[in-house]
């Protein structure tokens, strides 16, 4: 099995450089006019990319078929498959596919060279110069991949397992026998969460290649954003997708009662989303404006960068984390180099094509007022630039020069938690007013006309909001404090009482804002939509999401974020935790008291000692009836699994889910005594996360699959009207004055009339004057 994976590799590789030098040649002779040698060049490089595609296909197949077979010629197979049985062992078989190192580059190179054939066979008929640039740089990325795949022991997937690990029978021995797959990657959402990471990883490498490609070919037109903008936010979808699936299992499976702690490669999977929001908001505007092309040009290169620094992080040995893998020298040289070259080829390429990439006619990028869209476009780029710099410098402080600061030392939570709260929520200020400015310069009361009502409906939710935070959250933190000990000291270090809660109130003002000035957007949308189109309510708001999908997909991503952000404060900042020992007593086969946090008591109602299928693991349960006050709302049964074999234990949390709160149980095990450690948290407002991140991904996908329709010129009693984009189409003119003048998605406030016009794209709207 191991000589035909590498000969796969091989395969690929070749496949890879010859599709390389053909690209490139054929370009440089198109150059010089000799077109029918050129297009056959160009037309074997298209052919050779598709082909180590195919090669590499072969190779995921093979390590797929050894995990589900248990072939163990394979030293990767052996060493990291699962023994799982039961319905989802299947999946943690397969998973065993990306769960090493090895395996891992395998599975990314594999998928970039996918993204690679789609872009030839898409490419093919024409094999413009763009496109083939394009496919050049992207098959130099993935050149970088398969090499050190073939040329690095240590990343070698199919080494063959040595002779020493097997006795005469064929049986593994010599520890062989114990390796496999660690039992907490074991769970249905960390099985699914590093695909969907890579996925999104090997997505942008495409947005990536058109901008080095728009340079090459010096085509500062919106081409290469159109060709490029759904590669971005398909990837952009799955990497929030993964971040999502891991902030899931570590909720349910590692135990300490969170999603997120900032561990080095969480956050290393949380940069590239970050740029790759700037990427998609410059790309709006690049499209519709003609504006921020440089900006789109390095969002590009960054968030590709980034893309390569998270997994400098995960496989160099730079930073220690339970998630990295074991470093090695060559990973450290080969993504260190990605990450230079990426940046490096953005700033030279720009600097060569300034003047060509500069801002369309009458696109400036210059700022005429700070409170105009035309800001607050600006500002969500630099705040999330700077962040995803911030957050990378912070997560490899550990291993920076002492003199530099936080040089040398591994930061806590808390001091993420500290430049995160207060930045996201000005993030979100952001987004919230953003809908309620005209572009150049907004008018105080134009800004008052559109911000009046979902102004009034925002107070109202912040009035909810407050009563919930007097009565429930300001005593949590209250309780928080006067417990003493960890527990107050994980809120009082981040400031005085003043402070931290104040910055709670700041966040539930902008999410309110937020939700409702989202909301009001897309209802304005769907009452010009139903005016125009004379449909009912529902098949306006399905013909709204079908032919402006980007702009609305975006106005629910939005409200997403309201909810979240709710979510977020909640669950992150008023959590009341207690842990402690339940004294079991034999001769009762019972516990002398039940556990009681806030009003929520839990009795003891026996346990459990059961091994499990693959007869290496024993799973230990403590089963609880759950009462909040005197009514009976449910049953918890924590447990703890054991792997006999390495004597790892994997806690599997009992959850009870409130729309208002979760009730979080983790059994941690006996004291010397025999009584029981639990650990019992009840976390506010934590299901507005998981809603807010479904409803973000519902977003998010109906911007990408909703289709963008052309301009359609010359039908009768139809007229043009001039734009800031050019020429859009007057398709209706209305009396009312309620809809704002950049409620996006064309519709405009002309005078006394709002004029509804059609534009190539919808993201932006068009500021049509009066027909």
């Amino acid at each position: 099995m191991s000589t035909y994976g590498l000969i796969g590799l091989l395969i690929a590789f070749a496949g890879v450089a010859v599709s390389i030098v053909c690209l490139l040649v054929g370009h440089l002779m198109g150059r010089k006019r000799t077109s029918s040698a050129a297009e056959t060049l160009t037309w074997g490089g298209y052919i050779a990319s598709i082909l180590s595609a195919v090669a590499l296909t072969f190779c995921c197949a093979l390590l797929v078929y050894c995990f589900m077979t248990g072939d163990t010629s394979i030293q990767y197979v052996v060493q990291n498959h699962s023994d799982a049985s039961g319905e989802l062992g299947w999946l943690y078989k397969l998973s065993g596919l990306w769960g090493g190192r090895e395996g891992s580059l395998l599975f990314w190179a594999w998928l970039i060279s996918v993204f690679n054939a789609v872009v030839a066979i898409r490419s093919m008929k024409k094999m413009e110069r763009l496109d083939n640039m394009a496919l050049f740089v992207s098959q130099i990325v993935l050149a970088a991949f398969t090499g050190v795949l073939l040329f690095s022991d240590t990343n070698m997937p199919f080494t063959a397992l040595p002779a020493m690990y097997f006795d005469s029978t064929g049986a593994l021995t010599n520890g062989a026998q114990i390796w496999g797959m660690n039992a907490l990657l074991e769970h249905w959402a960390m099985a699914i969460h590093p695909p969907t990471l890579f996925i999104g990883y090997a997505g942008l490498t495409i947005p990536f290649a058109y901008a080095i490609a728009a340079l090459i070919v010096n085509d500062p037109s919106k081409a290469w954003v159109e060709r490029s903008s759904r590669y971005a936010i398909f990837s952009w979808l799955f990497l929030g997708i993964g971040i999502g699936l891991g902030a899931v299992w570590a909720y349910v499976v590692l135990g300490w009662g969170g999603y997120w702690g900032w561990d080095p490669v969480e956050n290393a999977s949380l940069l590239s989303w970050l740029v790759g929001v700037a990427l998609i908001h410059s790309f709006t505007v690049y499209r519709q404006r003609g504006a921020f092309k440089r900006w789109s040009v390095m969002c590009t290169c960054l968030t590709f960068a980034f893309v390569i620094v998270g997994t400098f992080i995960t496989r160099s040995g730079l930073v220690q984390s339970v998630h990295a893998f074991e470093g090695d020298n060559v990973s450290l040289v080969l993504f260190l180099a990605l990450i230079i070259l990426s940046v490096v080829a953005g700033i030279v390429g720009l600097a060569i094509r300034w003047k060509s990439f500069g801002p369309a006619k009458g696109g400036e990028d210059s700022i005429e007022n700070m409170i105009s869209k035309d800001a607050a476009y600006y500002f969500n780029n630099v705040i999330m630039v700077i962040f995803a710099f911030l957050l990378a410098y912070m997560t490899v402080s550990s291993a920076l020069p002492s003199w530099l600061p936080f040089g040398g030392q591994s930061l806590s939570a808390g001091t993420y938690n500290a430049i995160a709260r207060p930045l996201g929520i000005l993030y979100c200020l952001i987004l919230a007013v953003c809908p309620l400015l005209s572009w150049g310069k907004t008018e105080g009361k134009q800004f008052w006309k559109r911000a009046r009502v979902p102004g009034i409906c925002a107070l109202v939710l912040f009035i909810g909001l407050m009563v919930y935070f007097v009565t429930y959250l300001l005593p949590s933190y209250n309780d928080m404090v006067a417990a003493g000990g960890s527990t107050a000291s994980s809120v009082t270090d981040y400031g005085p009482s003043w402070y931290y809660n104040g910055l709670a109130v700041v966040g539930f003002i902008v999410a309110s804002l937020l939700f409702f000035n989202s909301l009001f957007m897309l209802g304005r949308g769907l009452r010009a939509y139903k005016k125009k189109h004379g449909k009912n309510v529902f098949a306006s708001l399905f013909g709204m999401f079908k032919d402006h999908a980007a702009t609305y997909g975006g106005f629910v991503a939005h409200i997403s974020m309201a909810l979240i952000l709710v979510g977020l404060i909640g669950s992150s900042m008023y959590v009341t935790e207690k842990v402690e020992y339940l004294t079991y007593d034999p001769e009762i086969d019972g516990t002398t008291e039940d556990f009681v946090i806030q009003d929520f008591t839990l009795k003891y109602t026996g346990n459990s000692i059961e091994e499990l299928e693959n007869g290496t693991d024993v799973l230990y349960t403590l089963e609880f009836d759950v009462y909040k006050g005197d009514d009976y709302v449910g049953h918890v049964n924590p447990s703890v699994q054991l792997v006999t074999s390495t004597q790892q234990q994997k806690l599997l949390a009992s959850v009870i889910s409130y729309p208002e709160e979760d009730l979080f149980v983790v059994y941690r095990g006996v004291n010397t005594d025999g009584d029981y450690a639990l650990d019992v948290r009840v976390n506010p407002c934590i299901s507005l996360v998981w809603v807010g991140f479904g409803l973000m991904m519902v977003g998010i996908l109906i911007a990408l699959i909703g289709k963008r329709r052309p301009i359609k010129k010359g039908k009768p009693g139809e007229i043009d009207a001039d734009t800031e984009n050019g020429t859009a189409k007057v398709v209706a003119v209305m009396e009312s004055v309620e809809i704002a003048q950049d409620a996006d998605g064309g519709v405009a406030v002309v005078s006394e009339k709002v004029v509804v016009t059609e534009t190539a794209d919808d993201e932006m709207p068009s500021s049509g004057k009066e027909a």
